[in-house]
């Protein structure tokens, strides 16, 4: 028979033989992927998922629409994200204020060896 002349219940037999395994997600309602400019978003998508050599892949049926992302969203944190324990060990063994061991840690990518090396030179 011509693969493309299948009907479902066959193709699914043919899969099961070749250990490819699928699941029809119906309860997912939405999806959202994050770009860095935008959104893509389904909604009421047709998920499968598919299984096959101990991988999982997703096959995603629907209308995506595009959604800038707001521009408050892309402002950093007001405050440090940075352990407060970090903070007062920098500020202690460097001997410096809690706005210098603050970016200190920044430079250091959060490192608070690298802060307190940093500032002792």
């Amino acid at each position: 028979m011509m693969p493309g002349k299948m009907n479902s219940r066959e193709m699914r037999r043919m899969m099961s033989q070749m250990g490819i395994k699928s699941t029809e997600m119906t309860d997912v309602k939405r999806i959202v992927m994050e770009g860095e400019a935008k959104n893509y978003i389904i909604d009421n998508p047709e998920v499968v998922m598919i299984e096959a050599q101990g991988q999982k892949s997703l096959q995603i049926v629907g209308n995506i629409r595009e959604v800038a992302k707001a521009q408050t969203a892309k402002k950093p944190p007001s405050e440090p994200s940075f352990p407060k324990e970090d903070i007062d060990l920098v500020m202690s063994q460097a001997n410096v204020t809690r706005e210098k061991a603050i970016e200190a840690l920044k430079k250091a990518s959060g490192e608070p060896a690298q802060a307190i090396i940093d500032l002792s030179q």
